[in-house]
């Protein structure tokens, strides 16, 4: 299994437009951050986690010429935003593109890609296929299983996902003991770290570094960054030798 950082932003991404704050101006290609989402290859299936604003360009930037499904972990703008672009792998594929996602999610998509649902005859709309998933079950897509984990985003419910030993988490501040045991004994984790100061819907660094260290887990990376963190080689700097900061890009193997 290979795991990809599409993007490891937070909702506005990073440089934020109109900022001139150090990390916005930095010349170090891993401090510039698109919108969060992983791409996941595997010998059963490419799939990848969210489609926020940035998907055409990180499904370019990546070389991504095959894509078997895509999950959602929630309805947020910043993960569903580039949806429409599925276009393309249709027209190669020749077929609808399987979307798992919860249905709190499809609501919101039904409703922000209504001209998807209303005409579906329409020439050259996206073509999708809905699957409802739910964090109380595990799914599998052609033989690969997926195991949710539910975490609490302000007062959203959003899956985070473990793939074999690899779990994937991104907008939580809450996470229950019974599911944070779900993660136990990944090789990696990712978790969010939005920035240092307390914030009502994302973790703190310190917070997931906590997280962490409270789990039998390998390595562990953190997303979803903000520009209010810092420079990334900085930050990188003060963590524990088995984490670091993510960044656009990074591909780690299993």
């Amino acid at each position: 299994m290979k795991i990809t950082f599409l993007g490891t932003g937070t909702s506005q991404g990073v440089p934020i437009i109109g900022c001139h704050c150090e990390v916005c101006t930095s010349t170090n290609k891993k401090d510039n951050r698109l919108r969060s989402a992983i791409l996941i290859e595997t010998p059963q299936a490419n799939i990848v986690i969210d489609t926020g604003p940035d998907f055409r360009y990180q499904m370019l930037r990546a070389k991504v010429e095959k894509l078997d499904a895509i999950i959602f972990t929630h309805s947020h703008k910043d993960h569903v935003a580039g949806l429409d672009d599925v276009r393309a792998y249709n027209y190669i594929q020749r077929k609808a593109m399987p979307i798992y996602a919860t249905l709190e999610t499809q609501a919101v998509l039904k409703k922000d890609f209504s001209y998807v649902f209303d005409n579906p005859n329409y020439p050259g709309i996206p073509q999708l296929d809905l699957i409802t998933i739910s964090g109380d079950q595990p799914f599998n897509i052609n033989g690969l299983e997926i195991i949710p984990i539910k975490v609490t985003h302000y007062q959203m419910e959003v899956l985070g996902f473990r793939i074999g030993n690899f779990t994937y988490i991104t907008d939580a501040n809450h996470i229950t003991n019974e599911e944070l045991a779900k993660a136990d004994g990944s090789e990696a984790i990712v978790l969010t770290a939005l920035r240092h100061e307390k914030h009502p819907s994302h973790f703190t660094l310190a917070e997931s570094i906590e997280i962490a260290q409270s789990l039998n887990v390998g390595q562990t990376y953190f997303t979803h960054v903000s520009h209010q963190l810092g420079l990334h080689d900085l930050i990188n700097e003060t963590l524990p030798t088995n984490m670091q900061l993510a960044y656009d890009g990074l591909e780690l193997n299993f």
